[in-house]
């Protein structure tokens, strides 16, 4: 018995063992070959780190502003063909990366249906910076909605209906009962929509193409050091993972510190 108790934890350490051994592999040989505090003083790194941070930082904002009513409605049937709707949403999820750029692009591009419109006006999307952001909603926005939906279908009616009885209007219902009761499930959609879009390569390569400066992120400076350089590719992608774990950790803090204040309420 005690054997067969052991099974789970010694797979669970097996499964641990192998997600953190490449990492500290990764990190390992740009300490080693000390070529972490080049990559850091390297202006086009700079500017790659400097562009995934504003990029992904406008498109969560956008994910958060557009995602979460979508999904309250969608936790709540409010919206017909809802299952149909839940379906397109969660598409870009199993879709490629490239899949995704080149449908954007045949949408945005100058012959596209959207596209068009806009070189009529004299805007162009496809290879600028913000094609880049719209490829990493794209691919990070079905995430948070996921996540979102899941928390507010399991906010307990009866205490949104108790709100409503005391006098509360609906959007002081939903500012004050249900986000702080899903708000668990919006930090966890947060952290993997921003997570996501961090490393997104595939999509915005082929929307976004990668323009020094203007449309290269991180993981695209990644790909382009290779080509050259490998130690050059395993410091930037140091870089990358140093700046992803530093977010996931402050945005940890940050909800336990929430629910350690709803607790205390």
């Amino acid at each position: 018995m005690r054997r067969a108790s052991r099974l789970p934890a010694l797979l669970g350490w097996l499964l641990v063992l192998f997600l953190g051994l490449p990492v500290a592999a990764l990190v390992g040989r740009a300490l080693i070959e000390g070529s972490l505090p080049r990559a850091i003083a390297d202006p086009a790194i700079l500017d790659a780190l400097l562009l995934s941070l504003s990029t992904t930082a406008i498109s969560l904002a956008l994910t958060v502003l557009l995602g979460t009513p979508l999904a309250w409605a969608l936790a709540r049937r409010h919206l017909p063909g809802s299952r149909l709707i839940e379906s397109l949403v969660d598409l870009p999820i199993v879709l490629p990366p490239a899949v995704a750029g080149l449908a954007l692009l045949l949408l945005f591009g100058r012959s596209g249906p959207v596209g068009s419109l806009l070189d009529g006006i004299g805007l162009s999307i496809p290879f600028t910076t913000i094609a880049v952001v719209l490829a990493q909603l794209f691919v990070s926005a079905p995430l948070f909605v996921r996540s979102a939906r899941s928390g507010f279908a399991g906010v307990p009616h009866d205490l949104e209906d108790a709100a409503r009885v005391d006098g509360a209007g609906e959007g002081e219902v939903f500012r004050h009962v249900t986000v702080p009761l899903a708000a668990s499930a919006l930090s966890a959609g947060i952290v993997l929509a921003w997570a996501r879009a961090l490393g997104e390569f595939g999509a915005t390569i082929m929307f976004a193409g990668s323009v020094l400066g203007r449309t290269q992120t991180l993981p695209l400076a990644v790909y382009a050091e290779f080509q050259s350089s490998l130690d050059g590719a395993v410091a930037a992608a140091v870089i990358l993972v140093i700046a992803a774990l530093a977010v996931l950790l402050a945005v940890r803090a940050i909800h336990w510190r929430s629910l350690g204040e709803l607790g205390g309420v």
